[in-house]
């Protein structure tokens, strides 16, 4: 492994130095994303309402939160993989998940739209760099690389609720109020996540950490949407 994977990288206010350390709100707030797992996990996994998807989803939770304490303690390059990596897998199965169970596509047409989704993610930022005619990665903190996860939930959500004379029609509708709220949650999570180095003269503990609480909520919303819209396509089937 090259030097370069060890290259120390302060991304965030409370970082004033290289110790391990050096930013225990950052580090410490991952606990959130361990607890978001267990309760995914646990929810995902009780009984005959097994969900094997919602389970996997709370293992991604768990490497999320790994990979962010690893992250925020050591700050170095290879670090930053382990915890970006885990975020994106999150966000794209997620997303295939979505397409199949929550608007019902079929398994080519939800590979394509997710194969379709990645290359809109991985080309909005250089196509707004582009436009702006400067890193709007620098100017957003960063935060600019979720925004395309908080459009898909934003764009389900509205597929969920769009009318339709179909049995699953409430079911439909409660998740997708369900995902416009969360939707609304990570626009908050955004929020903190954006302002930690604006405010960083007069709050040197950032806000970052605010990010990790938030979001961990924001994933276990996810997972917790998807299986209760499992649990109740379930019942509805299961019915005389």
């Amino acid at each position: 492994m090259s030097d370069g994977w060890f290259t120390p990288i302060r991304a965030y206010c409370e970082r004033g130095d290289a110790g391990f350390w050096a930013e225990p709100l950052n580090a410490a707030s991952n606990a959130a994303f361990l607890v978001a797992a267990f309760l995914a996990f646990r929810l995902a996994g009780s009984g005959a309402r097994r969900d094997p998807a919602g389970m996997a989803l709370a293992g991604l939770v768990a490497l999320v939160g790994i990979g962010s304490f690893l992250f925020h303690t050591l700050a170095v390059r290879w670090a930053m993989l382990a915890d970006v990596i885990p975020i994106a897998l999150f966000i794209y199965a997620y997303f295939f998940l979505a397409l199949r169970r929550l608007l019902g596509l079929s398994i080519v047409p939800a590979i394509l739209a997710t194969l379709a989704f990645a290359a809109f993610a991985a080309g909005l930022e250089p196509a707004l760099d582009a436009l702006a005619g400067q890193s709007v990665e620098r100017f957003s903190n960063g935060s600019i690389a979720y925004a395309p996860a908080i459009l898909a939930l934003i764009g389900v959500a509205a597929g969920l609720l769009m009318p339709q004379a179909c049995p699953l029609g409430p079911a439909r509708r409660r998740a997708g109020l369900s995902l416009l709220a969360i939707a609304a949650l990570f626009a908050l999570s955004l929020a903190v996540r954006t302002l930690d180095a604006a405010l960083c003269p007069s709050l040197p503990i950032g806000t970052h950490f605010l990010w990790h609480c938030l979001n961990a909520a924001v994933l276990y919303g996810l997972v917790a949407t998807a299986w209760r819209f499992k649990a109740e396509v379930d019942d509805r089937r299961s019915a005389p």
